[in-house]
């Protein structure tokens, strides 16, 4: 239901009153409201800077769920009455940078697909679940593809967070690297964090501690696929990791893997955990997509490291 406010202050910006008045909404999210054409004023569509005046009306439609449409249901692997498991693709973020969604998960209507709002859009009945976050125990990188663990339960979701909290979940991801010409098996044991300011995580002294194993499993010219077995969580760990041993992962922009790959050559293939109804260890798993294996196939050949 569109809401409407009649102004009655001194002239001010547009985005700036509805950042004032909204709080549950910072300026970024209003002013993405305004420019998709969410709010009029006096029956006009609005810039953000646009100038108030005593008696403007007002009016706010906020997004609004329309059809259950079932869109998770082409990436989803596994359900239960405790979780659903995805395959997320390469390239779809988790949720919006804007953090409003969690406050009014409505929010995340707008804007770009992420797997918040293919939950949304999907399963609506979460909302009302009791779960924070839409049901959200974990993240995975925008460009890494692989298995991401929704909860269904506040129960189920205080458990799979503590689990991932205190390492107690099992993970393996597929990535491919450049070379590694050395022992099959490698251990990096090594702080992550970053500087304020910088737009990446680094290894240094002030980060706190990390833990990264693999293996490798082929080799082709000049890359390799290793599986990979982040024992900590921290943000971009593996990426950050194996680019400070020398070996980044294919296609990763960020922390210069090779630009030969056409995306980022992650996936999250397999997690062991444990529901609070079951007795036993459960474990999912999940093959890399097509655009994941068709680019190994065409790395494995390659007898070029190709560089920025």
């Amino acid at each position: 239901m569109p809401k409407t406010i009649i102004y009655e202050e001194d002239p001010k910006r547009l985005d700036a009153f509805l950042t004032d008045s909204e709080h549950n909404f910072s300026r970024e999210f209003i002013k993405k409201l305004i420019k998709s054409g969410k709010v009029s004023v006096n029956g006009k569509i609005r810039k953000p800077a646009y100038i108030l005046t005593f008696g403007d009306k007002i009016i706010l439609d906020m997004p609004h769920l329309e059809t259950k449409t079932n869109i998770l249901k082409d990436i989803t692997i596994y359900e239960d009455d405790a979780i659903i498991a995805i395959n997320k693709p390469s390239g779809i973020k988790m949720h919006p940078n804007d953090s409003n969604w969690e406050e009014t998960p409505e929010a995340a209507l707008l804007g770009d697909e992420t797997i918040v709002s293919m939950i949304l859009k999907s399963n609506p009945e979460i909302v009302d679940s009791g779960v924070s976050r839409m049901g959200l125990v974990h993240r995975l990188d925008r460009d890494t593809s692989g298995l991401v663990l929704i909860a269904k339960t506040p129960e189920v979701q205080a458990s799979l967070s503590m689990q991932f909290k205190e390492r107690l979940v099992n993970k393996k991801y597929l990535g491919i690297t450049d070379l590694v010409s050395e022992d099959s098996k490698g251990r990096i044991e090594a702080p992550i964090g970053r500087l304020k300011g910088d737009k990446k995580n680094k290894v240094w002294k002030y980060g706190r501690y990390a833990l990264t194993e693999f293996k490798v499993i082929e080799n082709g010219k000049k890359y390799s696929l290793l599986e990979i077995f982040p024992k900590t969580g921290r943000t971009n760990q593996i990426r950050v990791h194996l680019s400070y041993i020398g070996y980044p992962v294919a296609g990763d922009k960020l922390y210069k893997g090779s630009p030969a790959a056409a995306r980022l050559m992650l996936h999250s293939n397999e997690i062991t955990f444990k529901l609070p109804s079951k007795k036993r260890k459960q474990t999912l798993k999940c093959d890399p997509p097509k655009d994941f294996t068709d680019e190994w196939k065409k790395l494995k050949k390659s007898d070029v490291r190709l560089t920025d």
